[in-house]
């Protein structure tokens, strides 16, 4: 049974979340907090398997509250809000920064159109979230493969970056140290529910001297620029250096899908290309990663010490798709020798 928490000022959202979710024979509500500071204690004292955090409480908002459970009694965090509001969206990318995994859109009222697929991706999140057992805020962990960090190709012409559960995270530890003008430009696939992109650029931009922009269909890529996959959206890079965009079917269940864009980077500038895949659940990137690595690139997965979920960079690992396995800092530094 998967032991939850919710932590939510609107009494009747409380009631609709816990309905909700005790309609599933598999998960009960252990018990529920009307602001930050009781959710910080009820964490304490429930020891819950999951926690179903709001953004904007009264007395301690979910930020802190899962700054303060992270640091205290680590806890799988699933953070609830609405897509539509801006401010609530950069508090719940501040609170993934602090350690929880995964943001949601709260899902509306029985009336609304959306609701039973809203409500069925809850009950499903929360079933996976339970699964992960370590979750924390990691530290600067020393690399056991010390040394210098890994040659970039000469002059590359692209970074990829594919990111899933647990990555805004690391995006901003790697995008936040990289220089400014970088003399690269940068393509992001970061796996998201669509109304939240808009958002996390925004947030993203706080994070990095680099500007931050939601790609469009044939934007020449710039160097210094993140270029972010929109939602529901595939984006590729044709070989005149275009962004191209697709509604293609998923891929590994993901559209966007991160192994779409590193086959695109294969296909016309592997050997100037550097290929990132960071921290998520399931092996989309992985396949794409191998392709780019056969044909030339630098291909980079996350380790597994400081991966939320090892999933994706496992997957990578596996099929021995990257080059290199390294933890954020170093994959930093990698990408700093660029500029050198």
């Amino acid at each position: 049974m998967i032991r939850v928490l919710i932590a939510e000022d609107s009494a009747v959202t409380r009631e609709y979340l816990t309905h909700l979710l005790g309609e599933d024979p598999q998960i009960t509500v252990a018990g529920t907090a009307r602001n930050g500071e009781e959710a910080v204690a009820e964490a304490a004292r429930l020891r819950p398997d999951v926690i179903l955090m709001d953004v904007h409480m009264p007395v301690m908002d979910g930020f802190d509250a899962t700054r303060l459970i992270m640091e205290r009694h680590p806890t799988p965090i699933v953070m609830a809000t609405a897509s539509s509001s801006r401010a609530e969206t950069r508090g719940a990318f501040e609170a993934l920064e602090a350690g929880a995994l995964i943001l949601l859109d709260k899902p509306a009222g029985p009336f609304d159109p959306g609701h039973e697929a809203a409500a069925r991706e809850l009950v499903r999140t929360v079933k996976l979230m339970a699964e992960v057992k370590v979750v924390r805020r990691w530290p600067p962990r020393p690399s056991r493969n010390g040394g210098p960090p890994p040659r970039a190709p000469r002059a590359p012409r692209v970074i990829a970056i594919g990111a899933s559960t647990g990555g805004p995270q690391v995006l901003s530890e790697i995008l936040g140290g990289l220089p400014a003008p970088l003399g690269v430009p940068v393509l992001l696939v970061q796996h998201i529910s669509d109304g939240f992109i808009g958002g996390f650029v925004e947030w993203l931009a706080t994070r990095t001297p680099m500007a931050v922009t939601t790609a469009r269909r044939g934007d020449e890529l710039r160097a210094g620029t993140v270029h972010v996959a929109p939602g529901d959206r595939h984006m590729t890079i044709t070989r005149d250096g275009r962004i191209e965009l697709d509604q293609g079917p998923p891929v590994n269940g993901f559209r966007p899908s991160i192994t779409r864009l590193f086959d695109s980077l294969a296909g016309c500038c592997a050997s100037e290309s550097v290929g990132v895949l960071l921290t998520g659940m399931g092996r989309d990137g992985a396949d794409g990663l191998r392709r780019l690595r056969e044909s030339g690139g630098l291909t980079i997965a996350q380790d597994e010490a400081t991966s939320v979920i090892f999933g994706m960079p496992g997957e990578a690992v596996r099929l021995g798709a990257a080059r290199e396995v390294l933890p954020p800092q170093r994959i930093l530094a990698t990408l700093q020798e660029i500029e050198r």
